[in-house]
């Protein structure tokens, strides 16, 4: 076993163990593998829609398990070579980057590389961009002017904000932001930034309790993905009806664009079928199920704009980040250190 399995697969054990011990979540009733087997760690939601337009579209069947980005990533590598899955997707990068680098996925078909614009995929054409979301800081309206909001994310550690703001550092997404982090301003920097969360953040489970403690004013804002807070404003606004949204903006950190991806496993049976999946994923039809639908996630490819009600991504002044370059290993030492984890 490699090194680097080794410590992905003590990183997420736990996990994993859930995860396999609740046996995931199957698309079909049948207990047998039907059509194309998807590890899906992206919205469940999101995914059955891509999964019954492309049926409709091909006849292909597919089947999907459920689960979350580090799980699923750490199941992969696990199984390795013996894998009955024929393709990973994923919320976030750092998992498609840790089964990327444990040699596991083949390359993408180049009909749907040139579907997906060279900023939403990594170089190697091993997996591609197939959605994204947009770190934000949701802010209580009644408590902060714009004038007094955090010019940059790395502004949250000054004494100022001490308990004036909350996060979910547990979710793959946080750990996501952090990963950015960690590769635009190096690991003195996000050690600090880390420390800072310890000492002075409130710790919520995931990006919905994060948003409900803004609304309710716990916290004065809270650093979450975009579309918790747009699905909310679609529907009751229980949530976000007292808060707002700030976009950090000019390349910050803070405005990190995170790519879900979607790749092809090396053991696939069934090859062909799974790009032609992928290919769908990224096509017109299925970026348009991202700017139609409910999911207020981004698209990425085949020049589909976003829902009306979103921000435009080219005006989101994102950094430039390699996906393939983000390191769950190291984010997830760094939060261990400081106490986070």
């Amino acid at each position: 076993m490699s090194a680097r399995r080794s410590r992905w697969r003590r990183l997420t054990a736990l996990g994993a163990a859930v995860a396999l011990a609740a046996g995931l979540t199957a698309c079909s009733s049948s207990e047998e593998q039907d059509g194309l087997l998807v590890y899906n760690a992206q919205h469940e939601s999101l995914t059955k829609e891509w999964i019954e337009a492309f049926t409709k579209e091909t006849g292909i069947k597919v089947t999907y398990r459920q689960g979350g980005d580090t799980e699923l990533g750490n199941q992969l590598i696990a199984e390795g070579d013996s894998s009955p899955a024929d393709v990973f997707l994923t919320e976030n990068s750092p998992a498609m980057a840790a089964v990327e680098k444990d040699g596991l996925f083949t390359d993408v078909d180049q009909t749907t590389i040139s579907q997906v614009p060279p900023q939403f995929r990594p170089a190697t054409n091993k997996w591609t961009g197939v959605a994204a979301r947009t770190t934000v800081f949701a802010y209580d309206k009644t408590k902060l002017s714009e004038a007094q909001l955090p010019r940059s994310i790395m502004d949250l550690e000054k004494p100022e904000w001490k308990g004036r703001w909350g996060a979910p550092p547990v979710k793959p997404d946080f750990q996501a932001i952090v990963a950015a982090m960690l590769e635009l301003t190096g690991e003195q920097a996000t050690s600090q930034w880390l420390a800072a969360m310890k000492s002075g953040a409130e710790i919520y489970s995931d990006n919905v309790a994060t948003l409900r403690a803004v609304n309710d004013g716990q916290v004065e804002g809270g650093i979450i993905y975009h579309y918790y807070w747009f699905r909310d404003q679609s529907q009751t606004k229980e949530i976000s009806g007292n808060t707002a949204l700030h976009y950090f903006r000019n390349q910050d950190p803070g405005a990190f664009v995170s790519i879900s991806g979607g790749g092809i496993l090396n053991s696939s049976k069934m090859k062909e079928d799974a790009q032609k999946f992928l290919t769908f994923i990224t096509s017109k039809a299925g970026q348009e199920v991202l700017e139609k639908g409910t999911s207020f996630e981004y698209p990425v490819a085949s020049g589909v704009p976003a829902n009306p009600a979103l921000v435009p991504l080219v005006d989101l002044q994102a950094p430039a980040v390699n996906p393939s370059n983000l390191d769950a290993q190291k984010v997830t030492d760094l939060m261990t250190k400081a106490g986070l984890l």
